[in-house]
């Protein structure tokens, strides 16, 4: 995966949407079948608004392969769908030391953040996300309308 993430990095913006689809593929790739089913399961909760049933999912997936980055990230997804900030950043910061380049899981913290009205910290991470990848108009999106209320100075 780091090859890959290597590439998004110096991309250009074309260039950047097909590798963000290689990193969306290999993200589901596991190496284990009951893991992969496990995630898409997951995964399938969460588009249905189902959050209870997604931790299920995303636990059991953990349990069986903790190695897999996106069961963390999954569940902090669905941790944060329920308010429990505290267990969504505990499995984020899983998720990332599993996979530090992850965008999506930087810009997960971001977003927790800002929840909890932690604008300096939600800044900070969102230009994590931007700097693994340049083209994420959501963190983009997110720095611009942070920099403006928190300032435009680094952190």
């Amino acid at each position: 995966m780091q090859p890959l993430y290597e590439r998004l990095a110096q991309a250009s913006a074309d260039e950047a949407k097909g590798i963000e689809r290689e990193i969306a593929l290999e993200r589901k790739r596991s190496g284990s079948v009951t893991a992969d089913f496990l995630l898409k399961r997951g995964v399938e909760a969460l588009e249905r608004r189902e959050p209870d049933v997604a931790i299920e999912h995303f636990s059991a997936l953990i349990d069986h392969a903790p190695e897999v980055a996106e069961g963390w990230h999954g569940r902090a997804q669905a941790f944060f769908d329920q308010g429990e900030y505290g267990q969504a950043l505990s499995d984020l910061s899983q998720a990332l030391n599993l996979d530090p380049r992850n965008y999506e899981a930087i810009f997960g913290l971001g977003t927790i953040f800002e929840s909890l009205e932690k604008p300096r910290q939600a800044l900070a991470a969102y230009r994590l996300a931007l700097k693994a990848h340049p083209h994420y108009e959501n963190a983009a999106e997110a720095v611009k309308r942070l920099e403006q209320g928190v300032g435009a100075k680094s952190l």
